[in-house]
């Protein structure tokens, strides 16, 4: 169902790859509630997926960029506001990537270039787009940037690896960038922490079956899903949420609140009278 929340807003949405991507389903709910948008992803992702579909689907065209450069940045914003008619209403960023995870290298035995290259890729990538966007001047007042991330940043998720880290640096950058933003510019700046959810990203992580098997199980509501979280996301776009800002926002069904669940409890119960 359609509201029109975003008719007449523009925006990038970075990290389409394939239809399991919640990029992906933001791109198609975003269309669907009249925003109109470019999308992004870096080259070698982009010959890996079927941007050009979700561009056809939603009538928009695609800047490819690596998000780790800041010339490839300016060049990707200038061209969004030329190509879009104006000064962008939003901004997803949607990306992430450890080499010691896709290597399976473990936490206490790191490549440190690895974890270097994850680190620009997954968090110093969202600075680097919030400054170019803040130094352009490319942002409407009470436009809004969402980043997306993961609760491991707050707990221990030992297979998680080194995204932990990167996820933490991310809503570190998001509150200190998004008080400047907002200060300066009048733009919100926020994370949703999702459910883990069965991306083509997500599913590298060792064990992520597991992952969501467990949350699904501790969460009151069950996992939150990619349209879930598009869903969310637009709403974070819209007016309705404009002094919204600096905020980490749960979508995971309760997740985040729980200490233990009735079902686990039953699964750890029945797994030690065997």
């Amino acid at each position: 169902m359609s509201y029109n929340l975003l008719k007449g807003k523009r925006g990038i949405i970075f990290g389409a790859l394939d239809e399991n991507s919640i990029a992906w389903k933001t791109a198609e709910r975003v269309h669907e509630e009249g925003g109109t948008f470019v999308l992004t992803n870096a080259p070698v992702a982009m010959r890996m997926g079927q941007i050009n579909a979700l561009a056809e689907k939603t009538g928009s065209q695609i800047i490819p960029a690596d998000a780790t450069s800041l010339e490839d940045l300016e060049n990707l914003v200038s061209q969004a506001t030329e190509i879009l008619g104006g000064k962008l209403d939003f901004v997803l960023h949607s990306i992430g990537m450890s080499i010691n995870v896709r290597k399976g290298r473990h936490y206490t035995d790191q490549n440190y270039d690895w974890t270097q290259k994850g680190t620009d890729v997954s968090a110093m990538s969202f600075h680097k787009t919030m400054q170019t966007l803040y130094k352009q001047d490319a942002m409407n007042e009470w436009g809004s940037i969402v980043a997306l991330t993961y609760m491991a940043a707050q707990r221990v998720f030992p297979d998680y690896n080194d995204m932990a880290d990167n996820k933490a640096y991310l809503e570190s950058i998001a509150r200190s960038f998004g008080y400047f933003f907002g200060r300066d510019k009048k733009v919100r700046v926020n994370t949703i922490s999702q459910s883990p959810t069965p991306t083509t990203a997500g599913s590298g992580v060792k064990g992520f079956d597991g992952f969501i098997a467990y949350a699904e199980k501790m969460s009151p509501l069950g996992n939150a899903t990619a349209l879930d979280c598009a869903n969310y996301t637009v709403s974070l776009f819209s007016d309705l949420t404009k002094r919204v800002t600096l905020q980490n926002l749960f979508n995971d069904g309760g997740f985040s609140n729980m200490g233990v669940s009735d079902a686990v409890m039953d699964a750890f119960v029945e797994s030690n009278n065997k």
